[in-house]
């Protein structure tokens, strides 16, 4: 499926955990349903939160180092994490506002995409979960190309799915931010997902707390862009 947005209503894309959803919580009782069966303890929260953004793989490793897992145990551990990620959406959650803005973007007209690193199996069940799959015209996920974010390809690549030559991304980390500047796009940072660093040390071109700010965000860049 492809769109053809106009100057006046620039593609949109988002990035997925952390920013539309905050799946940390799953994503934490995968990982620790793995470390039990190695009699491993568990990880908290916070850390799961902090190796979320760079992948499944790069999760695993660094739920491995955290534990003392050797890295021969890697691909089993990792395929066993993966096995259980797959339909992991009981403990995730809508951040709040951003039904309503998906919804107001799209009545404006504005194409919408999702760039994420999570697997593509994961991301479609958590949009059909959430009842979003309909509101994104074009979807990549971690293991959808050769690279993934920060390679500046896959948002590329979603961009050029929506008939866009650019538009504006929406993420909430390091990860997020580094992909924007390296495509040339505006970044709009989210700033109550799992970013690690200070707000004032990731380019953006603006930043918001809530979704219902969105909206007011993408209309104020587009009548400065007219």
């Amino acid at each position: 499926m492809s769109a053809h947005p106009s100057p006046e209503a620039p593609a949109i894309v988002f990035d997925l955990d952390g920013t539309l959803v905050d799946s940390a919580p799953d994503i934490c009782a995968v990982a620790n349903a793995v470390l039990a069966g190695e009699g491993a303890a568990p990880l908290t929260l916070a850390e799961a939160r902090g190796y979320v953004g760079s992948g499944a793989d790069m999760f695993v490793r660094r739920m491995r180092a955290a534990r003392g897992l050797p890295d021969a145990e890697h691909d089993r551990l990792l395929a066993a994490f993966l096995d259980r990620y797959e339909g992991a959406v009981e403990h995730s959650a809508l951040y709040p506002g951003v039904l309503d803005a998906l919804a107001l973007l799209t009545a404006r007209g504005h194409a919408l995409g999702v760039c994420t690193n999570k697997p593509i199996g994961p991301t479609r069940t958590v949009l059909a979960h959430f009842g979003l799959a309909h509101r994104f015209a074009a979807v990549l996920g971690g293991d959808s190309l050769a690279v993934r974010k920060p390679d500046p390809a896959p948002l590329l690549a979603v961009f050029a799915e929506l008939g866009a030559p650019g538009g504006l991304y929406v993420g909430d980390s390091e990860v997020d931010a580094e992909t924007a500047d390296r495509a040339g796009v505006p970044f709009l940072l989210f700033t109550e997902g799992y970013r690690k660093a200070p707000v004032e040390t990731l380019t953006h071109a603006a930043a918001f707390a809530h979704f219902d700010r969105l909206a007011p965000l993408v209309e104020a860049r587009a009548s400065r862009s007219a």
